[in-house]
């Protein structure tokens, strides 16, 4: 649990006091105790989403969907929901399937505050603040495509024949799928080391990526680093595979070892809803409805 003045800090300067007053004690024997002042620097700046993280308690009492011009915007008690950054949480009116969960994530946050339960907040939140600038698409195109070398789907096992199969299933069709839509050439591994795809579909990829507005930017960072998956994620922003499909090609592995080994409990059951949270957002943020 954070420490009050912690919380004051990661707040900014409006919800701590002028100073903060430490206790400093001298030596003389009965110990008599004075206090000198502090400065408190400046912190992030001062949003629903930031004071909610730090205080981890619900602060707000009602929650609405509000029209901006032709923006939608999320209220908190009738004020809008800001993203980390301070920026206004304006949503396309393309985009009124995602304010309405918004909304439902912080109408459904009780007392305790609960960050896992607010995967559209913080991806939508990802998209306005940092993925309309060119400077950090760049960097995220290069991370992303980094994947590609290691990419979940590409290493493929010859044993134990459940996992063999699995792979068949799910993959095969996926590596067919990306290769005749893109004309990009996808080569299959089976070592971790020293492998890399050609950098002709790096680049190719790369041009794609370029294309992406910051909503499909976004859904695209998500999942991949979800599915360790350039591919797996390229296929759920292009619509061609659902967020459950996507979270049984990304799991092939684990699936294969719940088949022989069974479920281990607390481990692979909140992994499996864990993706699924997660895939399930980046599909719905893409949604234009």
């Amino acid at each position: 649990m954070w420490h009050r003045a912690q919380c004051r800090r990661s707040l900014g300067p409006q919800f701590a006091s002028p100073s903060i007053r430490q206790p400093c004690w001298t030596s003389a024997p009965w110990r008599v105790r004075h206090y000198a002042t502090t400065t408190v620097s400046d912190g992030p700046p001062i949003t629903e989403t930031n004071r909610a993280q730090a205080t981890l308690k619900r602060f707000w009492k009602t929650v609405g969907i509000d029209k901006q011009g032709d923006a939608f915007t999320v209220t908190l008690d009738k004020r809008p929901l800001k993203t980390p950054a301070g920026k206004t949480l304006l949503l396309p009116k393309s985009k009124a399937l995602v304010a309405t969960l918004i909304a439902h994530e912080w109408e459904t946050q009780e007392t305790l505050l609960k960050p896992h339960a607010l995967p559209m907040t913080s991806l939508a939140s990802r998209a306005i603040d940092a993925l309309g600038e060119e400077s950090t698409r760049a960097e995220v195109r290069a991370s992303l495509l980094e994947y590609l070398d290691t990419d979940t789907i590409c290493f493929y096992q010859d044993e134990p024949p459940p996992l063999v199969v699995l792979q068949e299933k799910h993959w095969d069709p996926l590596l067919n799928w990306v290769r005749s839509t893109f004309d990009v050439e996808i080569q299959k591994f089976q070592s971790i080391l020293y492998n890399s795809q050609p950098e002709a579909t790096k680049r190719q990829f790369d041009k794609l990526l370029a294309q992406f507005d910051p909503w499909e930017m976004a859904a695209m960072e998500r999942a991949t680093y979800t599915t360790k998956s350039f591919i797996v994620a390229l296929a759920l922003v292009k619509r061609h595979l659902t967020a459950d499909q996507a979270a049984e090609a990304a799991q092939v592995e684990v699936n294969s070892q719940i088949e022989r080994w069974g479920e281990v409990e607390d481990s692979h059951d909140v992994d499996f809803h864990d993706v699924r949270r997660q895939l399930g957002s980046a599909a719905c943020l893409l949604s234009n409805i």
